[in-house]
């Protein structure tokens, strides 16, 4: 039977999730995030809390856009050589989705330097922040039950295929510094206060799933949304969580989800700063990951 090591890329937000996901010995690949005219390693030497009121204070924001780096390359090869030295047979990478950057594509390269020593699978989850972790997590605990990497792969990707995100961006400012909000949206957005409720499509790419007037009409459409999406699921069938940047959009989340029946049922998990750098301070919203049951096919 083989040892299968699993992996993450830092945005899934492990560091930042409750400490028994930190029992689970996940590897985490650290991408870098330079602002204040310092670099530091997401989730080492980086407080998510204190990022997110430097960029809440920021007088000008615009020019003094914090910036990422993918992971170094001797830190990916020294992940891989210690699951090597460790007696590992196999290594899962559960990556930040390929559209946010090149993270994904160059663990696949630095990968291949490994065939022959160590069997890497890279899997481009399509998603980030604790939506990532997750899949990470339940990987973690199949290969601890015994499960075959084939295997944890199969049950991973049911869940990858089925998990959401929605999230608010209260302020579009950060969305339209970065280049994500661009020309006639940004401006009309700004106009007229849209706040728009993000999610990831299947491509890995976040997107605008609709553009409602208000951070509490935008938040309130997520709470319809995720109540649509849960269906009539038993809260043993899924987790629900939130996920926020500041504290100010959570708290306004939290007051109005109850004139829903929306209730999370897992600990609320902060964004990573790496992926908070291109939204800002401001966004409160939803992950849901399924879990499946014994009745539902795999395939």
């Amino acid at each position: 039977m083989s040892k299968i090591k699993i992996m993450c890329t830092s945005t899934g937000c492990i560091d930042y999730a409750p400490e028994r996901y930190q029992q689970l010995g996940i590897e985490i690949l650290r991408i870098h995030v330079i602002y204040g005219g310092k670099e530091y390693k997401e989730g080492l030497d980086l407080d998510p809390v204190a990022f997110y009121q430097y960029l809440e204070t920021l007088e000008d924001p615009k020019k003094n856009l914090p910036s990422t780096a993918m992971p170094d390359t001797e830190d990916i090869m020294g992940c891989f050589e210690r699951a090597i030295e460790e007696g590992y047979d196999e290594a899962i990478v559960y990556a930040i989705s390929s559209y946010l950057g090149g993270t994904y594509n160059k663990i696949c390269l630095i990968a291949k330097e490994f065939e022959g020593r160590l069997k890497i699978h890279v899997v481009d989850t399509k998603i980030t922040c604790f939506g990532e972790g997750f899949l990470a997590v339940r990987a973690a605990e199949f290969a601890a039950q015994g499960m075959s990497s084939e295997q944890i792969l199969k049950e991973t990707k049911w869940m990858m295929d089925r998990q959401v995100f929605l999230g608010v961006d209260g302020k579009l400012d950060y969305l339209i510094y970065n280049g994500r909000l661009k020309g006639g949206k940004a401006l009309m957005g700004q106009i007229l206060n849209f706040c728009p409720v993000l999610t990831f499509n299947k491509e890995g790419e976040c997107v605008a799933l609709e553009s409602v007037r208000t951070q509490k009409k935008a938040l309130a459409r997520s709470c319809e949304l995720i109540k649509e999406k849960i269906g009539d699921r038993s809260p043993e069938d899924y987790i629900l969580f939130h996920v926020y940047t500041g504290p100010s959009l959570i708290e306004t989340l939290k007051e109005i989800e109850g004139k829903f029946g929306v209730q999370t049922n897992h600990e609320a998990v902060i964004m990573s700063p790496v992926s908070g750098s291109h939204n800002g301070p401001w966004l409160a919203g939803y992950g849901l990951a399924f879990l499946r049951r014994d009745d539902e096919p795999l395939e």
